[in-house]
């Protein structure tokens, strides 16, 4: 009898990828791409000759390049992007026009405005577009995604998210609303309602109130950049949602970061540990009992990325949950209107 031939068919080529930015996050998400093996990196732009040194040596066969424009021209697929947050938009548009598969460093925009042009840009593109909303994709939230869509915690009525950072960022571009677009809630509050609404299957927010401060006092100027925040949101489920999140927190430790849901037959939470920036749990509740769906360690800090990637080399095409881009920038939009009574 003739064997069978089931030679397999070669595997398509490392996608070529150029990385735009490569301060600490654009190099660690540059070193996770890299580590998995699951693309080519091919060229680094940096206005800083030192960072992009110190990438090349992640990828010694790397060109490095002086510029966008010049990134644009070179054989590349797609192009990792983690500069500050007022060139998001127009860098990530002009990727996408020329036929790159983008990620992005979040936000994508610094408005609803924004984001939403990126998307179209995309969709016109037929192109591939991701986000690093970073903490969807740790197995304590996921876990809760899970636990919440299994039923077992029944009709989701509240929900709690909190982010709040004994620091503030290093950078003084944060601090200028112009370049930033906001303060801790487009800095931090992003991930929280990225997390709400992404665990709940997004659904319709009808309304949102919130009080943003600075240095203590109620923010009362369009200009002003908040260190606390505190939002409400009511979904079309009737669910309330409710949001804090804050820079240079007195409190007690270097973060705090978790995310409850509360059902009428359960409830479950996702938590950070000691006070961590990187080690999260999972719990669920029934009455006084508690069941650990998940604890760490978990080397979730580059997944995002590799799931782009991953997608990239199977499919370059737009991903329509992209629009779910949008809706968070529209709900960010919401924060900053209503504390400013408009």
């Amino acid at each position: 009898m003739i064997a069978e031939d089931r030679r397999l068919a070669p595997a398509p080529p490392l996608p070529r990828i150029g990385f735009l930015g490569v301060g600490w996050i654009g190099r660690h998400r540059m070193k996770a791409l890299i580590d998995a093996g699951l693309v080519e990196a091919t060229a680094i732009a940096d206005p800083s000759h030192e960072m992009a040194e110190e990438a090349r040596k992640l990828a010694p066969e790397a060109e490095i390049l002086p510029s966008l424009e010049a990134l644009l021209k070179s054989d590349i697929d797609g192009l990792v992007i983690a500069t500050p947050s007022a060139l998001h938009a127009e860098q990530s548009i002009a990727a996408l026009e020329r036929g790159l598969a983008v990620f992005c460093q979040k936000p994508l925009g610094r408005n609803m405005d924004e984001a939403g042009t990126v998307v179209e840009a995309a969709r016109r593109a037929d192109r591939l577009l991701g986000v690093d909303l970073s903490y969807r994709f740790t197995e304590a939230m996921a876990a809760i995604r899970e636990h919440i869509a299994s039923g077992a915690l029944g009709s989701v009525f509240a929900a709690d998210l909190v982010f709040h950072n004994a620091y503030g960022p290093d950078k003084p571009w944060f601090y200028d609303k112009a370049l930033a677009g906001g303060g801790c809630v487009m800095d931090l509050g992003i991930h929280l309602v990225d997390l709400a609404l992404w665990a709940l299957d997004f659904p319709q927010v009808t309304s949102v109130t919130s009080r943003l401060h600075a240095g203590g006092k109620r923010v009362s100027r369009p200009d002003e950049v908040e260190d606390f925040a505190d939002a409400t949101l009511v979904l079309e489920t009737g669910a309330t949602v409710r949001i804090s999140c804050s820079w240079r927190l007195h409190a007690g430790r270097d973060a705090e970061i978790s995310a409850r849901f509360y059902g009428t037959q359960g409830g479950a939470g996702f938590s950070n540990r000691n006070g961590s920036f990187y080690d999260f749990g999972a719990e669920a509740w029934k009455g006084t009992g508690s069941e650990v769906l998940t604890k760490p360690p978990d080397d979730w800090g580059g997944r995002a990325a590799l799931r782009w990637a991953k997608r990239l080399r199977e499919d370059r095409r737009f991903a329509p949950e992209a629009a779910e881009l949008v809706t968070v920038a529209r709900v960010l939009d919401e924060i900053y209107r209503s504390n400013m009574g408009s």
